[in-house]
């Protein structure tokens, strides 16, 4: 492996192309590309890419690329494309296809508040708001946790046991246009990770099937109860492959849910993405003063590992969620999902929201220190606490 200074954006581009590389022996790979901005380099280094065995498809809309990804993903070929914000809107349509045909397809999302106003700066509301599809949902810290979050999301999506989508998400500028020292596996490697892909369901000339067609409602719903089955055994099947990357990279992708300092933390800040690197080091300082406060970071958010998070808490009674995205009218992504978790397994507990770094704002060691002060004087939970915004 080589040590070498690259974007976010590179970090993905080069995963997505060396995970094609390796289905070299099978039906190769495939790419649908269409640029938005920040993703855009990383379509332009996949376009580049000396692939043996495979095709990248320019297109006219984002529509299109996921479309070219999901007829390639039909035929046997190891797909994946990437996008942003609005790009992900216009693609939405089909990322919901994507997810009901169980197509092992993994989507680089680069996380650009949604527009208008036009804004290009990060914030997690783009991709949270397909948190309804049948896609597996990974947020990363880091641009080595880009890249092997993508070659994870290939080995858990194309897994028998699982067959659905991944999203790999980062945020935008961060991560994405921001250079950190990254490990680059070679082919070799990535070849030993990642077996051919074998889709029990590829289209087969010499087994016809009909793809589509109109079901009656139990049929949809018996689907969508293998959608769950599925889902539910995601976080098992992701820590196999967590174990497999360990062996042979020699370097941990990250747990579903990671920790610091939670085990007789009385409060504890939930965080994903790049604020959890802010937010260790003020938790951190707070912990050598004495308070018993820690830290969660959720890389995965669907399905939602709410157990994990339990079980990695057991004596925190308030919960501070920090959220970089906002729902109309209900506060944080995160947090909703987080209050669902503790109904009935810990029904006592505080759970407050936090906005902060919404729509791209900076995210401070101060406004963190703020957010703690605010947490450990409370008595009781209210409405969400916008952050970074004078009134």
């Amino acid at each position: 492996m080589t040590l070498e200074l690259v974007t976010g954006n590179h970090a993905a581009g080069y995963a997505l192309s060396v995970a094609g590389e390796a289905n070299r022996g099978a039906r190769g790979a495939a790419c649908g590309i269409y640029p938005i901005t920040p993703q855009t380099e990383i379509v332009e280094f996949v376009a580049k890419y000396p692939f043996s065995k495979g095709r990248v498809i320019a297109v006219e809309s984002e529509h299109s690329a996921m479309g070219v990804s999901i007829g390639a993903s039909m035929a046997g070929a190891r797909a994946f494309t990437a996008s942003s914000s609005n790009g992900l809107a216009y693609m939405t349509e089909n990322i919901m296809v994507a997810g009901f045909y169980r197509l092992p397809i993994v989507l680089a999302a680069v996380n650009r508040t949604l527009g208008p106003p036009w804004n290009i700066w990060a914030d997690q509301g783009d991709t949270l708001y397909l948190r309804d599809f049948p896609w597996i949902q990974l947020y990363c810290e880091t641009n080595q946790e880009v890249l092997d979050s993508t070659l994870l999301a290939f080995r858990l999506a194309e897994d028998r046991r699982i067959l659905l989508p991944v999203m790999v998400v980062m945020d935008a500028f961060i991560l994405s246009h921001t250079q950190m020292e990254t490990e680059l596996p070679e082919q070799e490697l990535v070849d030993r990770y990642l077996p051919p892909l074998s889709l029990p369901h590829e289209l087969n000339l010499n087994r016809p099937t009909t793809v589509g067609g109109l079901t009656w409602p139990r049929e949809t719903m018996s689907q969508r109860i293998e959608v769950d089955e599925a889902m539910e055994r995601v976080p098992a099947v992701y820590e196999e492959h967590r174990a497999s990357f360990k062996q042979i990279f020699g370097r941990d992708p990250g747990a579903a849910v990671s920790t610091f300092e939670t085990e007789d933390a009385e409060s504890v800040l939930v965080t994903s993405g790049t604020i959890a690197s802010t937010a260790l080091e003020v938790v951190r300082g707070r912990r050598a003063a004495g308070e018993k406060i820690g830290m969660v970071k959720m890389k995965m958010f669907r399905p939602f590992p709410g157990d994990r998070l339990l079980d990695a808490c057991p004596h925190v009674r308030k919960f501070g969620v920090l959220d970089r995205d906002y729902a109309a009218g209900l506060g944080g992504v995160w947090w909703h999902d987080l209050r669902a978790t503790l109904q009935g397994p810990r029904d006592g507990a505080m759970v407050q929201n936090y906005l902060t770094g919404v729509c791209g704002g900076d995210v401070t060691p101060a406004m963190i220190n703020e957010v703690i002060d605010d947490l450990l004087a409370r008595r009781s939970a209210g409405k969400p606490v916008w952050k970074g915004i004078d009134k």
